[in-house]
């Protein structure tokens, strides 16, 4: 019996989620065999991925952590101590700043005016500062809410904001300077992008002491073009004599979880049959719809390729909570279990309780196949969002 097939018959609490603890340290692996080659250092990006109970499992894979904000510049700190903890803001808060400084070792500003309000202070404390620039080249197509060189975006500095607000002063405080333009892409989009880095910026890399590449970097897809990468990090690291970093989020966790979901009713509207879960694309896999993504799912196929089509939805009130159209062999019926793959991404760091759904359990699959019960949810966890706990 496959371990797929384990899921479906292991008596788990539905909807849940499966975190592969086998997946993850292969993943960890072409990770580290990236930066044994190259020299350059990999951190997880926890807005992907920040299952903390698994930090242990990918941790001897990483240089460690980044963040996009305080509580998680806090989480990577806590549950990777001993290893550095970068963090990236648009814009931070006064009233939070001390606090970052306590847990960040790298501080990320998204502008000059950020910068001078916040750098000297963070000198002081004797961090590692850095600039994100926007090198202003788009190589996505699709998907432009992920786009950060989209026009008009608010995420990183052109040139000409460097050269209009960028002083001698504020231009010595940093140590490094940081791009994020990728989703989902192989190293050929980075090449392109790095031209443009050079471009518009290489002149001020100069006398930096590290380059932040950021992430969407697909590195543990199957088809991914490890070599130019690497080709890629050496060229950035040997012209300019820079530490490069990359922070990919779904790299490290690619493929190395499951949506697990029952089946609570059949019905059938015109020529569309039609399938009620317990879990809901809107609250539990929210990437499904503001994506738009459609999740592979174990022994299916698409719309029309198998003896029967459904179109699966959720329990909530939202018309569009649709996962999708998927078809199978034989007619599904109420109790039927379906489960979902690659799902350890940007499921539960965004999922919510929109409707009063309850959020799905979360189980480890070790490496000796036993299933291990990290979190449960229930009614307080709906209720403590929404108002007093008096």
């Amino acid at each position: 019996m496959s371990y797929k097939e384990r899921i479906l018959r292991a008596d788990l609490h539905t909807p849940c989620y499966i975190l592969d603890e086998e997946k993850l340290i292969a993943n960890g692996r072409i990770l580290k065999g990236v930066q044994d080659r190259t020299g350059c250092k990999i951190l997880l990006a926890q807005k992907a991925f920040s299952n903390y109970d698994l930090y242990p499992v990918i941790a001897p894979f990483l240089a460690g952590t980044e963040a996009s904000g305080l509580y998680e510049a806090r989480l990577g700190a806590e549950m990777m101590s001993g290893k550095e903890t970068h963090v990236f803001c648009a814009a931070y808060r006064e009233d939070e700043f001390e606090e970052l400084l306590r847990y960040a070792g790298h501080i990320v500003f998204n502008s000059p005016s950020q910068l001078k309000k916040f750098g000297a202070r963070a000198k002081a404390a004797g961090k590692e500062i850095g600039l994100r620039i926007n090198p202003e080249c788009s190589t996505q197509e699709g998907h432009e809410i992920y786009d950060p060189c989209a026009e008009g975006s608010r995420l990183g500095t052109t040139l000409s904001q460097w050269e209009e607000q960028m002083t001698e002063e504020l231009a010595e405080m940093l140590d490094g300077l940081h791009f994020h333009t990728l989703c989902e892409q192989d190293s050929d989009a980075l090449e392109t992008t790095l031209d443009a880095v050079e471009e518009r910026f290489g002149k001020y890399l100069h006398g930096m002491k590290w380059l932040n590449m950021g992430g969407g970097h697909h590195i543990t897809r199957e088809d991914y073009d490890i070599e130019r990468l690497e080709r890629c990090i050496l060229r950035m690291r040997d012209r300019y004599n820079l530490q490069i970093y990359l922070e990919p989020g779904e790299a490290v966790a690619l493929n190395a979880g499951y949506l697990l979901t029952e089946v609570l009713d059949t019905l059938k509207n015109g020529e569309t049959n039609i399938a009620i879960l317990d879990m809901s694309a809107a609250c539990h896999t929210p990437d499904v719809i503001e994506m738009p993504y459609r999740p592979p799912l174990y022994n299916s196929g698409g719309a029309g390729e198998l003896a029967v089509t459904y179109r699966l939805g959720g329990p909530t009130c939202l018309a569009g909570d649709i996962v999708g159209d998927y078809s199978f062999n034989m007619p599904l019926e109420e109790g039927d279990r379906l489960l979902f793959e690659d799902m350890a991404i940007y499921s539960t760091c965004k999922n919510n309780t929109f409707n009063g759904m309850p959020l799905p359990y979360i189980y480890k699959l070790t490496v000796a196949g036993e299933f291990e019960l990290l979190a449960a949810f229930g009614y307080e966890d709906f209720r403590c969002r929404l108002g007093s706990k008096l």
